[in-house]
């Protein structure tokens, strides 16, 4: 992978993959993986806050719970964004959607792919994020950067994925998602 363009048409000719089991989960949420369209594109997180009652700290995309008022998940994942890095939703090209994942928390969770022109600029919302970065896309599609553990919850066997780069741990359903796009975007169309 060279390009965005090249990422653009690998994303786009490949259907995500479907996970064997999700389960029954009512509640749906979605995030949005926002790729910086820079000459060197890069894929935007956020550290949650540590005031959070839920995860707080660790690495996320923007992005939460579906509200009855949005029109669809792609809908929550642009609002979730707005507020929580001042993402406007205008700037936000929408690419595509993965395969949702299951979290452990019980939510069905909807990955949505934008492109963001460069330059933009964000502001934090402190009370959910307490900073942002960017790591190179291609990095984060490099599926040898990825470690996994294979555990036992509640009886049923889970795998862990981990994904580092430089002080930033990433672990869990958010290095599950890019792991996912790695896979999906390295399969020969």
């Amino acid at each position: 992978m060279t390009s965005l363009s090249d990422f653009i048409h690998r994303f786009q000719l490949q259907l995500p993959a479907r996970p064997a089991h999700l389960a029954s989960n009512q509640r749906n949420a979605a995030v949005l993986l926002p790729i910086i369209c820079k000459p060197e594109p890069t894929l935007l997180f956020t550290q949650r806050a540590a005031s959070l009652r839920s995860h707080s700290g660790q690495i996320a995309f923007p992005g939460g719970v579906a509200d009855p008022e949005d029109a669809s998940l792609i809908a929550t994942a642009l609002r979730e964004a707005e507020e929580e890095v001042s993402l406007p939703q205008d700037k936000v090209q929408i690419l595509g959607q993965l395969a949702p994942l299951d979290s452990i928390g019980g939510y069905r969770v909807t990955p949505v792919i934008g492109l963001v022109a460069n330059p933009v600029s964000f502001r934090t919302n402190p009370a959910e994020v307490a900073s942002i970065f960017e790591i190179p896309l291609i990095d984060t599609l490099s599926l040898p950067h990825y470690r996994y553990l294979d555990i036992k919850r509640r009886n049923q066997p889970r795998r862990v994925y981990f994904y580092w780069h430089q002080e930033h741990m990433i672990w869990g359903l958010t290095a599950a998602i890019i792991y996912r796009l790695a896979q999906q975007v390295q399969k020969t169309p």
